[in-house]
């Protein structure tokens, strides 16, 4: 059984047990640790909540032409709503957020020969962010 002797109080020469109990200091620090890991995982938390709000990014020629003008288009879910959409660039793409325009784009009907059906819709929005910031969509 010398597994189970690693739960067992060492005894120290005179027969008395003795209980290592770490210092002050080294309680203080791993409280420390503990919390720069609360963080962390809380960041992680929130990057991952934005993702479940932009779905990619909407790359045309007309997207193009408006990241002169810091505006940026991205598809985002059905649900989502301008104050969400903002906090999750934010904390995606660390820029700060002028203003956020939605866009609904319907599906539309389309056909193959006889047979007939629907293109689904989407939403976009559009981002302002701020004079001077950019965001980096296409990776070079």
């Amino acid at each position: 059984m010398a597994i189970l002797d690693i739960f067992k109080k060492k005894k120290s020469a005179k027969g008395k047990s003795i209980q290592a109990s770490p210092s002050k200091v080294e309680q203080k620090e791993e409280k420390k640790a503990e919390k720069v890991a609360e963080v962390k995982t809380s960041k992680e938390k929130k990057i991952d909540l934005a993702w479940a709000i932009l779905r990619t990014a909407h790359i045309t020629e007309k997207a193009t032409d408006l990241t002169a003008k810091n505006q940026y288009i991205f598809n985002i879910f059905k649900n989502a709503n301008k104050k969400q959409i903002k906090d999750s660039i934010e904390d995606i793409y660390g820029v700060n957020v002028i203003s956020v325009n939605i866009i609904n784009i319907h599906g539309k009907k389309k056909r193959m020969g006889r047979r007939q059906g629907w293109q689904p819709g989407y939403k976009k929005a559009i981002v302002k962010i701020r004079e001077g910031q950019k965001i980096e969509l296409m990776p070079r």
